[in-house]
């Protein structure tokens, strides 16, 4: 239960605004509720009992408080936007006549690297024969991911003609129907070679798609990403293998190898170079850490002279 003062019951009443007038989820009410009687209760032992004697100042001193606290910044920012949307709540009633929460900004979230798969890893997954029809489609499949980069979007929508074998290359669509065309590498091509002689005897006669299901239909995104897992768990993959992780490691392991982060860019589809700059942090994680271990100077074990 709320505290019973004049903060708290202000809380009070924009919530029940909330839930009568915005019909707004229960998930969004109970976190409303529980950052502003979080606030509420900050700016009490302050000595502030009254939301319009709150300023930008304030605001700034809470957000720094609960970050010492060891709050998140997704969940400061979350108190920010609770705050603001509170105010204008105020405002409109004429309860409060500015918004100190307005221009104050949340410490950033912490970019998070994509996930990759080690290079000798993925190598050993796919150095290998397959026999059956399926295993064929599959083998073939995850070459292509490997080989080129591709969405599950792009991959699933590829069809039989947008494949050019003899030139080793295939148009994709890929975001924003931005269509770019992408390499085959060798090993992709012969697996692609190899998927090509059995697909008449799976796909339908006028199914265009490239990667047919055993009904004879375009592979779904559920599919290819459980035939996906399926395959790195029984060919020994120590991790957990998606489609994303599979394209996040074609890139940072060009990257590795090229340093040409335009080239990584265009192979990839981004629109934007700030995108594809994700994988130079990446990269620089793996020097790093080459870096600890090789460095005599940065060793943390220093040996006496």
């Amino acid at each position: 239960m709320a505290d019973d003062t004049p903060l708290a019951t202000r809380v009070e009443a924009f919530v029940g605004h909330l839930t009568h007038e915005r019909r707004a989820s229960a998930h969004t009410l109970s976190g409303y509720a529980r950052d502003l009687n979080t606030a509420a209760a900050w700016l009490g032992t302050r000595g502030i009992d009254d939301w319009t004697a709150v300023m930008p100042a304030h605001v700034r001193e809470l957000l720094a408080a609960r970050h010492r606290a060891g709050i998140k910044p997704a969940s400061l920012a979350r108190l920010v936007s609770a705050l603001r949307s509170f105010y204008v709540w105020q405002m409109r009633e004429g309860l409060a006549r500015n918004n100190p929460a307005i221009d104050v900004r949340a410490p950033k979230r912490a970019a998070k690297l994509p996930e990759t798969a080690d290079v000798d890893d993925l190598a050993a997954m796919l150095d290998v024969t397959p026999e059956t029809d399926i295993d064929i489609r599959d083998h073939a499949l995850l070459e292509l991911f490997y080989t080129a980069g591709l969405r599950l979007a792009e991959a699933i929508g590829l069809d039989v003609r947008d494949v050019d074998l003899t030139g080793r290359e295939a148009r994709v669509m890929g975001k924003g129907s931005r269509q770019r065309t992408v390499p085959i590498g060798s090993r992709a091509a012969r697996a692609l070679e190899r998927w090509l002689a059995v697909r008449p005897g799976w796909a339908c006669a006028d199914e265009p798609a490239l990667f047919v299901s055993q009904r004879g239909t375009r592979l779904s995104r559920s599919s290819v990403a459980a035939r996906m897992a399926r395959w790195a768990q029984s060919h020994g993959l120590p991790v957990h293998l998606h489609p994303h992780k599979l394209r996040h490691s074609f890139a940072t392991h060009v990257l590795e190898s090229s340093s040409d982060l335009r080239a990584v860019q265009e192979l990839l589809g981004h629109a934007h170079i700030s995108t594809t700059q994700i994988y130079t942090h990446l990269d620089f994680a793996h020097l790093a850490r080459v870096y600890d271990d090789a460095h005599p100077r940065a060793r943390k074990r220093i040996e006496d002279d």
